[in-house]
């Protein structure tokens, strides 16, 4: 295999900017590297956001300019890089941490201005200890009131940048101004608990005794000199998320609308004044975001690849193109520079973790020749003399890389399990790297890949419970389907696959361990994933390692000791894959944190050790005191991980660095636990919204729907399909008759309580409707089972209301008098009407003869005038008993793969329309319903359920103020 291609053969990727307001536009020029074609520059307009490209200016140094976008919300914000920090270098190319972001509003030039002057204070505040030429200054050269944002990074060819990086330590971070963080937020509302929080996220860090306890430096003087945070400028991604709404004309990008991500027409005024509110939290949300340290790139290498799985390429293909789509994480805001061919402004990002470490380790004591004496029975043999390696040699880099999936990605309690399409939830790759220092090619390289990810079922946690417990969700073959999915995917990717299940067998977690457990012995009774057959290891780590002896996860490596030799590692010389990784351990606890850190570390040092062994060089990483540069690597990495996921560090955090385990690690995990808790009912939900918005997985809806009840939905499944499934599960269960033809089915809403209007909380239900009944049908949605039904003879009917249906008023979505539509089906009980509940024994029949009058009396009264004969009761003097259905919102937030918004095909409006039409149709055929049948007032009826006056009435003031708080507190 061809070596990866050098920095001089990569397309330029635009290095630094320099971003100043013009009149008519925001500026991007490109300072060029000196290794790079020269790099047009971008103009954003503030009236279209267009972008377009600009030649060269007469007599003008250095003088282009471009157009180039980012939308937020309904503003449009482009978003840069302005402090990166150096983390590793590896074959030569730097890798950087992002530290701090930059987000300049395109609304108009004074916006803009200000906005940039604000950061350029900033850099300069950071950087004021530098010379004054450092490379941040004010220029009115262009336009008056422009800005030139700009700073001195040191250039990547120089000697300072060349030199060898430690990777970021949480504890050596200097203050900075304006830093927000979760943790930050944790801190500002701690109780107690927050001293312990405190040491691993609050500005002052661990005090020198902490750190050592922990594993960590003592001070800063083990940190090269010339490891800071640098000043930056550089464009991360701009977003117009709808691929198809773009014009491209003489090498101009036109949106067609101001918003992005844009994949629907906007068709509600309202949704603007949601964002609108929500807008200042959602730029502090994305803001956070990309500056929390979690976000790395490197311009000319390809981080996003393990070892060996380099790609080569034509030299004109950018470096966007050879990354792996799987943890390109900007690549749906990077979309306008794509489609309009800015290639040179397209900086991929991977979110995750890279640390970096050097060690010598002498193969013996002296450098003078070692002689091995070999025996025989009859005496000395031969005496055979090795030449020892200079010590030069021995001189090596370990580099830890983890890659956070884009797929199923979120936080803790909402993102949880499988979707549909077998991606699990905290979904990371980690690859380890043994090389020389000198990443000499006639060098052998070394790579070590793992994988953890979450129980690939679907179940789900409360994030309101302190310990809650797993609730599996949906059928056996729902699961196993989604299960074979994901280990296809493994399968194609790595292949074989050793599973290591850290959950623990009795309890709370026993049920989807067994689960687990039994989709993988159905697997390889079918016989594995084209041939390859999972093996499957049960470890209980809190029953084998009770009483804090995490030394016992020893027995877990005897145990796949074989196996992990079977898998091997890749290794790579002179270019050429001498031997790949034949398979991968897969290594889950719930969450996939804490400990499946320490067993991932376990097989980190294993590999490690196995790996020197064959250079030659023999060391015990378990009791050797001077590898605990490796646990601390690793402590790292698993903090990385456990901050992007539950927004605090990783627990049994000091056992990983020390590898010893006392009541300060366990009283400092007790107050990480509180603050996961914390983040879960309060920080997660509008985050998890954003990280879905700005993945392009879902639409501005999803902060309509985060405002109706301060929750953001899970779109592991196209609801579309579920919600058909449950229509075609219920036809096949509740319809008796086989001579009944099936007419429509639909999921509605409606009253938890029967013969109620505004009975809460209302219930997805499934409403069947065939020639001769209507069925009423509530559906179990986690067992995808029906729980009870009712039937109504078509008959039995007297009546349909429709019309606005208005059951809360807290939100503007909900008093939307055009949307929010119902319908009441009236009905006199007749000897066909039936109603069954699964009670999972022989009785199922409930009475349905005697209904509650009081709520027929409230029926009565509410649709004046009311009773209507039926054809079938005429003279029957069973009270009239109704049923009351509510539309569904029919436009989705959620984004299908191939980029279109999942909605509904007709308004609820409409909908609503359409099934009281079939039912009378059903019910009357040609009669029509009119007068001419002898039914008062017709057998359609148009009027307000419950109006938008009537619902204001019914909410009380204490659910109003709960609401309030709620939004102060969650956004």
């Amino acid at each position: 295999m061809a070596a990866p291609e050098s920095a001089e053969s990569m397309p330029g990727i635009v290095r630094k900017l320099v971003i100043f307001a013009a009149v008519d536009g925001l500026i991007l020029q490109p300072s060029n590297h000196r290794s790079q074609h020269v790099v047009p520059s971008l103009q954003i307009r503030y009236t279209s956001q267009g972008t377009t490209t600009l030649r060269p200016a007469p007599n003008a140094s250095a003088s282009l300019t471009a157009q180039g976008l980012l939308n937020i919300a309904s503003a449009s914000y482009l978003v840069s890089i302005s402090r990166r920090q150096p983390v590793a270098q590896i074959r030569g190319s730097q890798v950087y941490l992002i530290t701090s972001v930059a987000l300049i509003p395109l609304s108009s030039q004074s916006e803009a201005t200000r906005a940039i002057e604000r950061t350029r204070k900033e850099i300069q505040a950071e950087s004021s200890d530098k010379p004054p030429d450092s490379g941040i200054a004010s220029d009115t050269s262009a336009d008056e009131g422009s800005y030139h944002l700009e700073s001195n990074v040191p250039d990547d060819n120089s000697k300072d940048s060349q030199a060898l990086t430690l990777p970021y330590d949480p504890s050596r971070r200097k203050s900075q101004e304006g830093r927000e963080s979760v943790a930050q937020d944790v801190i500002g509302r701690k109780g107690q608990y927050g001293r312990f929080a405190e040491r691993w996220f609050s500005r002052k860090g661990w005090t020198s005794e902490h750190r050592k306890r922990q594993g960590m430096s003592a001070d800063d003087t083990g940190k090269p000199a010339n490891v800071r945070v640098e000043g930056r400028s550089e464009l991360i991604q701009a977003g117009q998320a709808d691929q198809n709404s773009s014009r491209h004309k003489e090498g101009k990008y036109e949106p067609t609308s101001g918003l992005a991500p844009q994949h629907a027409q906007k068709d509600a005024s309202h949704e603007k004044d949601v964002t609108s509110t929500l807008l200042p939290k959602l730029l502090r949300t994305t803001k956070m975001l990309f500056a929390s340290r979690s976000f790395f790139y490197s311009y000319d290498y390809d981080i996003t690849r393990r070892i060996g799985d380099h790609k080569s390429k034509p030299p004109d293909v950018p470096l966007y193109r050879s990354v792996d789509p799987l943890f390109f994480w900007n690549q749906h805001l990077a979309l306008p520079f794509i489609e309009n061919g800015d290639h040179a402004y397209v900086l991929p990002l991977m979110q995750g973790f890279v640390g970096q470490r050097s060690f010598s380790i002498d193969p013996t004591p002296s450098s003078d020749p070692v002689k091995f004496i070999s025996k025989s029975e009859d005496g000395i043999k031969d005496i055979v003399e090795i030449q020892n390696h200079p010590k030069a040699d021995s001189s090596f880099l370990l580099t830890l890389i983890s890659r956070r999936s884009v797929e199923r990605p979120g936080l803790r309690y909402l993102r949880r399990g499988v979707d549909e399409e077998g991606h699990t939830a905290n979904s990371v790759e980690t690859e380890q790297i043994l090389s020389r220092a000198s990443w000499s090619p006639g060098r052998k390289i070394f790579s070590f890949t793992q994988f953890r990810g979450s129980i690939p079922l679907f179940f789900s946690q409360s994030p309101y419970a302190f310990k809650p417990v797993p609730v599996l969700q949906h059928s056996f073959s729902t699961n196993h389907a989604a299960f074979k999915r994901h280990f296809s995917t493994i399968t194609s990717r790595y292949g074989d696959i050793q599973i290591a299940l850290l959950v623990d067998k009795h309890g709370g977690e026993a049920e989807i361990g067994q689960q687990y457990e039994e989709h993988g012995k159905q697997l390889i009774a079918e016989g594995g994933i084209n041939g390859i057959k999972p093996g499957f290891e049960w470890f209980d780590f809190h029953r084998v390692c009770r009483g804090m002896r995490f030394e016992n996860v020893s027995v877990l490596m005897a145990t796949l000791g074989d196996r992990l030799a079977e898998h091997g590692a890749t290794v790579e010389m002179n270019g050429d894959v001498l031997r790949r990784q034949k398979g991968v351990l897969r290594t889950n606890c719930m969450d996939c944190l804490d400990r499946t850190n320490v067993v991932q570390s376990a097989c980190g040092s294993r590999a490690l050790e196995k790996q020197l062994q064959e250079e030659g060089v023999e060391v015990n990483l378990q009791t050797d005191n001077t590898t605990q540069w490796f646990n601390t690597l690793w402590a790292d990495n698993g903090d990385f991980i456990s901050k992007q996921y539950s927004s605090t560090a990783a627990l049994k955090g000091d056992y990983t660095r020390t590898r010893k385990r006392d009541y300060r690690g366990a009283l400092n995990d007790f107050g990480l636990t509180l603050s996961r808790y914390y983040n879960n009912i309060v920080n997660d939900y509008f985050s998890q919204a954003s990280i879905d918005y700005l993945l392009g997985n879902v639409t501005e809806q999803v902060f309509e729907e985060f405002e109706a009840d301060m929750m953001s939905n899970d779109p592991a499944i196209s609801m579309r399909k579920v919600r058909a499934n449950a229509i075609d599960v219920s036809s096949k269960i509740v319809i008796a008759k086989q001579s009944e033809d099936l007419i429509g089915g639909w999921t509605l809403l409606s009253p938890q309580e029967p013969n109620t209007v505004r009975t809460f909380p209302f219930q997805e239900v499934v409403l069947l409707l065939t020639d001769a009944a209507i069925y009423a049908v509530r559906f179990d949605w986690n067992l995808e089972k029906v729980s009870s039904f009712e039937r109504v003879d078509l008959r039995s009917v007297t009546g349909i209301i429709h019309g606005t249906y208005i059951i809360s008023t807290l939100t503007t979505s909900q008093t939307d008098e055009n949307k929010n539509i119902g319908l009441i089906i009236k009905y006199r009980p007749g000897k066909e009407d039936v109603a069954r509940v699964n009670t999972r024994s022989l009785s199922t029949s409930i009475d349905t003869a005697d209904p509650d009058t009081t709520q027929t009396a409230a029926i009565a009264n509410l649709f004046d005038p009311a009773f209507l004969p039926s054809r079938s009761s005429i003279g029957n003097k069973a009270p009239l008993k109704f049923l009351a259905f509510k539309a569904l919102p029919a436009r989705s937030s959620l984004v299908t793969g191939t980029g279109e918004q999942e909605s509904g095909t007709i308004s609820e409006r409409d909908l609503v329309n359409g099934i009281c039409d079939d039912i009378k149709r059903a019910a009357y055929g040609n009669e029509g319903g009119g007068s001419d049948t002898g039914l008062a007032g017709g057998f359609l009826e148009e009027n307000e359920i419950i109006s938008l006056k009537e619902a204001r009435r019914s909410t009380g003031y204490l659910e109003q103020w709960g609401h309030e708080l709620k939004k102060l507190v969650w956004a």
